[in-house]
């Protein structure tokens, strides 16, 4: 199981992590998905065949890309 947590910039409302969370979790092999508004912070645990790049690009496509560290 991996983990990471990680940073949205556009995250502005609870309505944001919830739409992240929806999309995210519909992906076969995410276990967990939370998200704070304030920090604008997500977190996630999953296995194969979910991958970080298949994650990343789910993301990228509704709009809530993750901060480039």
């Amino acid at each position: 199981m991996e983990k990471k947590t990680f940073t949205v910039p556009n995250i502005g409302c609870n309505g944001c992590v919830a739409n992240i969370k929806n999309e995210v979790s519909a992906l076969q092999g995410v276990h967990f998905v939370s998200g704070d508004v304030a920090s604008k912070t997500i977190v996630l645990e999953w296995e194969a065949p979910a991958t970080w790049e298949q994650i990343e690009n789910a993301l990228t496509q509704i709009e809530y890309a993750p901060a480039k560290n």
